[in-house]
């Protein structure tokens, strides 16, 4: 019996033009704050907790977009700037609960020192000290040591010791805060480097975090000094480059604690038309996309990472690029990254098979599909932002029981200097997968055809991917990598789907 499905898959694929979450379905998201009060406000409230529904605060970024203003604020402004972005020891008069209002302490090994008080609601233990100490120290061998990063820029003797690495702890559960770092000074002739300073709290108990409080600092640990080396590299470096590695060496350190599983759902594996290189403090898609690092180590090695951030940094030697252009630079020769980006969206639509503990993670949010049985066919159109991807999930009826019978997959899509891809991922009976790249001419136009029927195919994703790197870089106030506007968004692909037999 032939049964059309063009109708109910057209408006499957409408559908993603507009998909149900509003919030993160916009061209373009919400501008960055460039004027410095703005930037003061957005610091302000990211210490009180103050964002969107029960989504984390992002304070580390907010300080370092007031530490890049500093310059440009006068006069009281200034001065309350300079309150916000001051060490807990500078005094008590900070509004925002930075400051301690009691003697401190400290505890030192020979890199890094760690901060308490005694009393007030910032207290700590000094048995919590001592394991925040041990933390860091395993921290400091594993980024700096093992991973080979740099060591933090240090300080002088700012925190009282002769350049160590300084931690403060403090009540911050309050603040809807795990931790943060801020940087403090430029290095001289390096205008983009920068030591730091990071607060904690002051004991991760398990009625504010949740988890066990041993846990939840190694990896709040783990992400928080790596900004901190971040700083090290470029302090102005595009947010989402920073904020997914730091949620990614939580898993090169901390791999049993699994905390970062928690951004999965506004990441790509789930949200595949969110562009990657999205940053909003309000959501945690930056958060969400350290899977990208982790494709990326999977395939090259855990040294990727390090190699994008030297081809992000600023010193002799280094690259001195943004974001992207330091991935790409990082890519092993005669590998693409719209290549590799295409290859990482097909990834995620079997997340299972894809990554060693994707069997926990989430499956994307389906752009459209269904059965298809004899003769059917499906069509429709739609438009994709750059560096996102749309799923499409087929799965061949019970009559389709013969081996003959196959699926045609046609694409029209953007021309090929817009960097189209267009891949297919069958998922056979016995769990292997079979990943098929379907040629582009020079139009965004080609086709392929793969076996569809009960004995080879259990489910079939298509995957049309927009894997732009193309900007326009500079002062255009958007969150996507150099502050660029994307040359090739909402790119059209119209795709059809046509079941067919093999005589």
């Amino acid at each position: 019996m032939r049964r059309t499905l063009v109708a109910a898959l057209m408006f499957a694929l409408a559908a993603t033009a507009a998909p149900a979450h509003a919030a993160v379905d916009r061209p373009v998201p919400a501008p960055v704050p460039t004027q410095p009060s703005l930037v003061l406000d957005r610091a302000e409230a990211a210490l009180d907790g103050r964002v969107p529904g029960d989504h984390r605060p992002e304070a580390t970024l907010a300080l370092r977009d007031l530490f890049v203003s500093l310059p440009a604020l006068r006069g009281d402004d200034r001065a309350h700037a300079e309150r916000i972005l001051a060490r807990p020891t500078d005094g008590n008069q900070d509004p925002y609960g930075d400051g301690y209002k009691a003697r401190s302490t400290r505890k030192c090994s020979d890199t890094i020192c760690v901060h308490r008080v005694k009393r007030t609601a910032d207290k700590a233990s000094g048995r919590f000290a001592s394991t925040t100490l041990r933390v860091l120290k395993k921290v400091w061998r594993a980024e700096v040591g093992r991973l080979g990063y740099r060591r933090p820029v240090k300080d002088g003797r700012l925190g009282g010791r002769g350049g160590k690495f300084d931690v403060y702890l403090k009540e911050l559960g309050s603040q809807g805060l795990y931790g943060y770092c801020a940087p403090e000074y430029r290095v001289r002739d390096h205008p983009r480097l920068a030591n730091a300073y990071c607060v904690l709290d002051n004991d991760f108990a398990r009625s504010q975090y949740g988890g066990k409080p041993v846990d939840t600092l190694r990896v709040t640990a783990a992400h928080e000094f790596f900004h901190a080396i971040q700083f090290g590299y470029d302090y102005r470096e595009d947010p989402w480059l920073m904020e997914a590695t730091a949620t990614w060496i939580e898993e090169r350190f901390a791999d049993d604690v699994n905390d970062n599983r928690q951004y999965l759902r506004e990441g790509q594996v789930r949200l595949t038309h969110v562009p990657l290189d999205t940053f909003d403090r309000d959501r945690s898609f930056q958060y969400g996309n350290w899977t990208f690092f982790e494709y990326l180590s999977m395939r090259f090695g855990n040294g990727v990472v390090k190699r994008i951030w030297k081809g992000a940094g600023e010193l002799r030697g280094d690259g001195g690029k943004y974001s992207l252009q330091a991935v790409r630079r990082a890519l092993p020769d005669r590998v693409s990254l719209p290549d590799l980006y295409a290859r990482y969206a097909a990834a995620n639509a079997t997340p299972g098979r894809s990554y060693p503990e994707g069997s926990s993670w989430p499956t994307p949010d389906w752009a459209g599909g269904g059965r298809l049985g004899r003769g059917d066919v499906a069509s429709g159109r739609v438009r994709i932002s750059h560096l996102a991807a749309h799923h499409f999930r087929l799965t061949p009826e019970a009559e389709l029981d013969r081996s003959r019978f196959r699926l045609k997959v046609s694409v029209d899509g953007p021309a090929r200097k817009t960097s189209p891809r267009m891949v297919l991922v069958r998922l056979t009976p016995g769990g292997d997968v079979v990943t098929t790249e379907v040629a582009l001419d020079k139009a965004g136009e080609g086709s392929a055809t793969v076996p569809f029927n009960t004995l080879r195919t259990e489910r079939l994703f298509a995957v049309a991917v927009n894997a732009s790197t193309r900007f326009e870089c500079g002062s255009h106030g958007t969150r996507y990598s150099c502050r660029g506007k994307p040359r090739d968004e909402r790119k059209l692909f119209a795709l059809r789907f046509k079941v067919v037999s093999r005589r």
